[in-house]
């Protein structure tokens, strides 16, 4: 293992170096992802090669039309391209903790929560930034009203299309770094979990994450500032609660989701 780890710390060092050079990352994002990295490779080559895959897709659709997506959601949220540490963390430490749990043995539960994991962050990725970029006006997931592009707990049709999409895309990168066929319960399963972690984040953006009142513009927004410099106040959700705690959660329960799918295929045969 040993070897593995130092041959995937040399990697994690040289992807995270490219990463912050495009500002992917910044500094502590870095750090982060590199830690990551390296417990990915000790879990097995497998899994960092998933791992990889899903971080450079995931950077690709977040760069994809990014001024647009800005242009978008200016008065809900800050841009963010750069991810630091609690982002990196938050989106990827449930997959790496069940990942080496796991090791060589993928179809157990903590491998197919190790998938479910990463699938359920990487379908919110892609349901927010396809969602902002293709989706009409979004709907509250809580009370079907419209909301402001961007804000948590909003939903597109063209952004839960691209969950699903997006959750499938790393249910079969996973199989086919560990030699699972794309037909099996694996796939199904992880898939399962990626899409119910990616629907927990937005009930949990629209519920207990912390949404701000700006009084000039009479408008709610996840912004301290808004763009018309006024002073936002807390007004709704936990104040300690931001994206990066509900995407800790999301992960979590993308885990479970998965997992759970596993009990309930097994008690329908």
């Amino acid at each position: 293992m040993m070897e593995r780890v130092l041959l995937g710390a040399f990697a994690a060092v040289a992807i995270t170096v490219i990463a912050r050079r495009y500002e992917v990352l910044d500094e502590s994002g870095q750090w982060g992802a590199l830690a990551i990295g390296i417990l990915a490779s000790a879990a097995g080559w497998p899994w960092a090669g998933t791992l990889v895959i899903y971080f450079v897709a995931a950077a690709a659709i977040t760069w994809y039309g990014a001024p647009t997506k800005a242009a978008r959601t200016e008065s809900s949220t800050s841009p963010v391209r750069t991810r630091h540490l609690l982002q990196v963390l938050a989106n990827g430490i449930v997959f790496v903790a069940f990942a080496y749990r796991a090791r060589g043995n993928p179809q157990s539960i903590w491998g197919i929560g190790a998938a479910g994991a990463l699938a359920a962050s990487f379908a919110d990725t892609a349901a927010t930034e396809i969602g902002t970029l293709y989706g009409r006006s979004p709907r509250s997931i809580l009370t079907w009203q419209r909301v402001s592009p961007g804000l948590s707990g909003g939903v597109t049709l063209a952004g839960t299309a691209a969950a699903v999409v997006g959750a499938a895309f790393v249910a079969a990168i996973a199989a086919a770094m560990h030699g699972i066929g794309l037909g099996s319960r694996f796939v199904a399963v992880v898939t399962i979990g990626g899409v119910a972690g990616c629907l927990a984040d937005s009930l949990l953006g629209a519920t207990v994450q912390a949404r701000r009142w700006c009084e000039h513009c009479n408008a709610w927004t996840e912004r301290r500032v808004h763009p018309c410099s006024y002073r936002t106040v807390h007004a709704r959700g936990i104040r300690w609660v931001d994206n990066s705690v509900v995407n800790l959660a999301a992960t979590a329960i993308g885990a479970v989701a998965a997992v759970a799918a596993v009990g309930a295929n097994l008690a329908l045969r």
